[in-house]
């Protein structure tokens, strides 16, 4: 009897002893991680991140994941060791691409890979054999494939696929590079600065004097700009400074893309009294109709190209067309190679619904289009520190308009009219609010763009000369922005080396055949070109 007492008060004292020391587990954890979250909130561990790019980072989801994603084709072949030679020397001098994301209960802070490895981000792979003629058909499924695969958040968010041997429809010889870059390192314009480094002869990388010296204006975050720029001036106290500004307010907030230039307009306007205040009030008059315009944006057309996304991808791009007959086009019609490469888009995808028995008569749809934000005289400004500087305003496509001239001059229209609005910055505060907040909620607020949204579109005017890499001429550049929650659809357009490429990312529910998108984009410009001659001189504008 004894014994069993002793044996069950040893049991008692072991398990009290087990439940003390789990709580103390506990409690460690927990102290670690407030630790964390009140160092990186300070400041005190790594570099914080800005709460715009928070917002990119917590917007994974299984259907759409936060990445940007490219393709270089190159020829001749270039090798795996000249690749990653060329990757240390000059990726690698930028810190986000030694970085990893450390996330806390109040954001997330960038600190140094103590184990980087540059293996884990430069992948040598194959395609699958396929007959011969189908090379960039495989190549375009393992760029759908790979588009659909989270990055390893215990290391830096990015990772290029060389495909050594690779055959290009045109039957040259040459290699494949599949980039993949989570979006809250960078946005599409700083990366040009990066991608203008990689290549032979380009823009050196940033030094490190360079980072040292950018690390003052690193401190003016994104957020601070957003709540210098447009949270402030609408505070009780700032809009009755803003009142008396007149000409200098209205000039700064006409440069909010530009802190310095904000900056430099609140002092100038302060001392010039009341003598345009109207203009002051046409500004706030702007982002206040802008404001409404997004919170009351209705929801957009409900085509097959809109639904629930199933979360796997399907990848299509067609071969170059000459710069210079878009340019004919354009000029001949008055309008922007802008305006003519947009709405050979919305005929595309409107002959593509019409051949699946769908009636897209006055139809319309919406994209999402990128706006950058940063100054215009600063081309590669922030190049050291990257992040996003960019807004998103919404262009309606006439997919509906069967005239190719009717609808070339619609979309010149809709595109004049967005001129000058703040939507751009007003949807970039956006994206600093969400990443202020938790993600559930982050997701409830910007669930609120898929349902007023079918695509998200860039058009990006790349360099007129082909460029080198390694020794290689870069043949083909195609990449495609991230699309948002249920959002299903990514176009892009881009002008490279004297042409212009329409590349295509969809979801396999929503589009199974984006191929098929593709194919109507050069008969669609075909059209417009035909159309456009025939018309008589002197009445084409």
């Amino acid at each position: 009897m004894v014994t069993r007492v002793k044996a069950s008060a040893g049991g008692a004292t072991s398990a009290r002893a087990s439940a003390r020391q789990a709580a103390q587990d506990v409690a460690g954890k927990v102290q670690r991680n407030v630790r964390r979250a009140v160092a990186g909130t300070l400041g005190l561990v790594g570099e914080r991140m800005t709460k715009v790019d928070t917002a990119w980072l917590r917007m994974d989801c299984d259907a759409n994941l936060m990445m940007i994603v490219g393709v270089w084709q190159l020829a001749p072949g270039v090798k795996y060791a000249a690749v990653c030679e060329r990757i240390e020397n000059t990726l690698l001098r930028y810190d986000r691409f030694r970085q990893r994301v450390l996330e806390d209960a109040g954001g997330a802070t960038w600190v140094e890979d103590r184990n980087f490895d540059l293996r884990n981000h430069v992948v040598l792979e194959k395609l699958p054999k396929v007959a011969r003629g189908h090379d960039q058909e495989a190549l375009q499924d393992r760029v759908a494939a790979l588009a659909t695969q989270r990055l390893d958040p215990k290391r830096p968010l990015w990772q290029i696929h060389l495909i050594e041997d690779y055959t290009g429809p045109d039957g040259i010889k040459g290699s494949a590079m599949i980039v993949r870059i989570h979006h809250c390192i960078a946005d599409g314009i700083a990366l040009i600065s990066v991608t203008m480094s990689l290549v032979d002869g380009g823009v050196a990388p940033p030094g490190r004097e360079a980072r040292t010296a950018s690390g003052q204006s690193a401190a003016h975050s994104a957020e601070d700009w957003i709540a210098d720029t447009l949270l402030k001036p609408f505070t009780d106290i700032t809009v009755k400074a803003l009142g008396v500004m007149g000409e200098g307010a209205a000039r700064s907030l006409g440069m909010l893309g530009d802190p310095e230039g904000m900056k430099d307009g609140l002092e100038k306007g302060l001392g010039k009294g009341v003598s345009n205040s109207l203009d002051m009030a046409k500004v706030l008059f702007q982002v206040l109709s802008d404001s409404a315009a997004l919170a009351l944006m209705p929801d957009d057309s409900r085509t097959r190209l809109k639904g629930k996304p199933g979360g796997t991808k399907k990848v299509a791009w067609c071969p170059p067309i000459p710069l210079e007959e878009v340019k004919a086009v354009g000029k001949a019609l008055n309008c922007s190679i802008n305006d003519v490469l947009l709405s050979c888009v919305a005929g595309a995808l409107g002959e593509y619904l019409k051949s699946l028995g769908d009636d897209v008569k006055g139809q319309e749809i919406r994209a999402m289009v990128p706006v950058n934000l940063r100054p215009a005289h600063q081309p590669h400004d922030q190049a050291h520190t990257l992040g996003n500087r960019f807004g998103l305003v919404p262009l309606v496509l006439p997919i509906g308009v069967d005239n190719p001239v009717e609808r070339v001059y619609e979309v010149r229209r809709r595109m004049a009219a967005l001129k000058g609005s703040y939507q751009p910055l007003l949807a970039f505060s956006l994206l600093a609010v969400a990443g202020l907040l938790i993600k559930p909620a982050q997701d409830v607020m910007l669930n609120l763009f898929a349902k007023k949204t079918t695509a998200v579109m860039t058009n990006v005017p790349g360099p007129r000369d082909k460029l080198k890499f390694c020794g290689s001429t870069l043949e083909q550049s195609m990449f495609w922005v991230p699309q948002s929650g249920d959002v299903g659809l990514g176009v892009s357009i881009l002008s490279y080396g004297g042409g212009v490429q329409f590349g295509v990312i969809t979801d396999s529910v929503l589009c199974p055949d984006p191929q098929r998108i593709i194919d109507e984009f050069l008969p669609e410009f075909a059209r417009l070109s035909i159309v456009t001659l025939m018309l008589p001189w002197g009445e084409s504008a």
